[in-house]
């Protein structure tokens, strides 16, 4: 009987060690991925200056979205870099890309912009960090799946609670802007 309940404390706390490094190995996951948003989103951040530059050169007179996209990037720049999202830096980045689409949609107005090596150029480089970007958001939202289903699910939730762990949140579309279709009006009447 004693080696009975020996084994079954044993048994226990081996299912806890178990449930615990499970939960270890998902934050280490969830926090990897969100470096690989974090770095995608440093080179959009840094590429956006010269597409700014870029288009100025070529609709002068559209100073209000170059000035949307600049001081959008700052905001997005500096919200709060931590180890996983926080709805601030999420907020920030959403009205980044908004912007961005309206940019590329003014483009769409200036045949000699759109011409431009320059700007194709930067514009592919862009469309390629915004794949980049998706393709990390859709592992990070993933791994965080994964971890929230693990933080709730019994008997996994006796150890989460006990240890500090908590569901997480995911990176998802915050504002209605970032659904927005961008429609561009060009007639000054």
């Amino acid at each position: 009987m004693i080696w009975a309940l020996g084994f079954a404390a044993a048994a226990l706390i081996g299912w806890a060690v178990i449930a615990y490094n499970r939960f270890v190995g998902l934050r280490q996951r969830a926090e990897g991925a969100w470096a690989d948003i974090d770095a995608q989103l440093k080179r959009r951040h840094d590429l956006v200056p010269a597409l700014v530059e870029t288009v100025k050169g070529y609709a002068a007179h559209e100073r209000q979205t170059l000035q949307e996209v600049v001081e959008r990037r700052s905001g997005a720049r500096q919200s709060p870099s931590g180890v996983l999202p926080d709805a601030a830096r999420v907020g920030s980045e959403n009205l980044l890309s908004h912007s961005l689409k309206h940019l590329f949609a003014l483009a769409e107005a200036y045949p000699d912009l759109r011409a431009s090596d320059r700007f194709r150029g930067l514009q592919e480089q862009l469309i390629a960090i915004e794949d980049q970007l998706q393709l990390a958001r859709r592992y990070f939202n993933a791994v965080v799946r994964d971890w929230n289903t693990a933080v709730q699910r019994f008997p996994d939730v006796v150890v989460a609670r006990v240890s500090g762990f908590a569901v997480r949140d995911f990176f998802e579309l915050d504002s209605v802007l970032e659904r927005d279709v961008v429609a561009i009006d060009l007639d000054a009447s």
